[in-house]
């Protein structure tokens, strides 16, 4: 079972790109209001390991825990998150 889900959207039109957004959300089926905490707490440790050096600034990110992320090793996270962005293709455009 996976450690969350990553949704990405396009930013706004109108919007300059001022920085990275992430937004993070954990269900209720995950478990009570500390272990989402919890797992929110790990969600968004990650994402600031993670995003800012493999996400583009032109999108916007939401990471959706999941009950897989509770006992799961912090650098399988890490991993997962990485390997999640290379196939939503929302990794960094190179500039030559």
């Amino acid at each position: 079972m996976p450690g969350f889900v990553l949704q990405v959207a396009p930013l706004p039109p109108g919007l300059a790109f001022p920085a990275i957004r992430v937004g993070f959300t954990v269900s209720r089926k995950v478990g009570n209001a500390v272990v989402r905490n919890r797992v929110r707490r790990r969600l968004r440790e990650v994402a600031r390991l993670v995003i800012p050096h493999g996400a583009r600034a032109d999108q916007d990110y939401v990471l959706v825990g999941r009950q897989g992320a509770i006992g799961r090793d912090f650098t399988v996270l890490q991993a997962e998150l990485r390997e999640a962005l290379r196939r939503l293709k929302s990794l960094p455009i190179a500039t030559p």
